[in-house]
């Protein structure tokens, strides 16, 4: 009797101390696994951080070029449209100012351009073309430049608009009359410095100069 009761105690302390052996093995498991998980864990993230960098970067690259190339177009087509307005006011000068109508013609941003395009632009230009055939004592010397730029956004052919416009060929062309005016703009204020010296010159130079940072930025932004 004595025999099987003893028998019975050690067998029923048998999974006691199997579980407690497990239980502390399980500390040791985890303390062994521990590096190995932390190694793993610590290579995701690199990983993780690498690709993150990358699009970042990548990101503010493109971003930072098409944004910078539509700032600058919006700043050279109200530049140009400033000095289509001080050209026909009575801050006049002497510049060749009907070459800003191509300028702003390849300029403009596509919002507007848009607009102008559409049924808004042609009601402007058939407006303006009866004034200009039936009333012409209405029609002011003043908006002949404007009227033309009107008619030119309207009736310009898809040629012009899809292969020349946001093109190399239509920043070459901004960058040519940017070039041409500035040195006229020089010429005929005496030089340089009488360009920023004389009354209205600051403005006009300044204007001018707006007019060459659009394509000179499209070019840097499109070849490097």
């Amino acid at each position: 009797m004595l025999h099987r009761l003893s028998h019975f105690e050690y067998s029923s302390s048998l999974p006691c101390n199997i579980f407690s052996s497990q239980m502390g093995r399980m500390p040791y498991l985890a303390l062994n696994s521990d590096p190995l998980i932390d190694e793993i864990l610590n290579s995701d993230f690199n990983e993780l951080k690498i690709a993150a960098t990358r699009l970042i970067h990548h990101t503010a690259k493109l971003g930072g070029k098409g944004l910078g190339t539509s700032f600058f177009k919006w700043l050279a087509s109200f530049a140009a449209i400033y000095l289509l307005i001080l050209d026909r006011t009575n801050w006049r000068t002497n510049m060749l100012t009907s070459l800003l109508v191509p300028y702003i013609f390849f300029s403009l941003p596509e919002g507007i351009f848009d607009l102008v395009r559409g049924d808004a632009g042609k009601w402007i230009a058939f407006v303006a073309v009866v004034l200009r055939l039936f009333f012409p004592r209405h029609f002011p010397d003043w908006l002949e430049i404007p009227g033309s730029l009107i008619l030119l956004l309207v009736a310009a052919p898809g040629f012009f608009v899809h292969s020349l416009r946001d093109h190399l060929a239509g920043v070459v062309i901004c960058l040519i009359i940017g070039c041409y005016l500035l040195q006229e703009h020089i010429r005929a204020s005496g030089g340089f410095r009488n360009s920023l010296t004389q009354s209205h010159g600051i403005s006009n130079t300044l204007g001018i100069v707006l007019l060459l940072v659009f394509p000179v930025w499209a070019m840097l932004a499109r070849f490097f």
